[in-house]
């Protein structure tokens, strides 16, 4: 799973994979046909997916990409509610996949757009339990 290339543009529904960065925006491409299109940084903010944290009860954040891990770790048992569930289907999923999560800090919109995202990349495959490599071995 390689969640770095992958942004959430404003604006634009779904994910995009970043292509190029330039001073006046991002080159974007949709992640079913692999068109580019350029997004101005005028009109467009920016959330690469490797920057979000989900709040835990320790004050600290669970990266995105491990919520990911767990929720597809846990998929046969417990699949992801869909994003119409009640507010408390909803917290209990994901109680399921993050014990820990803050529940006064993560809001319900929080965990409807990770179940979303979670699911549009599921969907197209691009989500493996498989480490990536890191470039600290020496």
């Amino acid at each position: 799973m390689k969640i770095e290339d992958f942004v959430a543009v404003s604006g634009l529904s779904g994910l995009y994979k970043m292509v190029a960065n330039r001073n006046n925006g991002l080159i974007v491409a949709d992640l079913d046909t692999g068109k580019r299109k350029f997004a101005p940084a005028r009109k467009h903010q920016f959330t690469p997916l490797a920057s979000i944290g989900i709040y835990t009860n320790d004050g600290d954040t669970a990266e995105l990409k491990d919520v990911f891990r767990s929720m597809l770790e846990k998929i046969n048992d417990t699949p992801p509610v869909s994003t119409n569930s009640s507010a408390v289907e909803l917290g209990d999923y994901f109680s399921e996949v993050l014990p820990e999560y803050d529940e006064d800090r993560v809001y319900t919109s929080d965990i409807k757009k990770v179940i979303k995202w979670f699911n549009f990349l599921h969907e197209r495959s691009l989500l493996s339990l498989a480490d990536e490599p890191s470039g600290e071995e020496e």
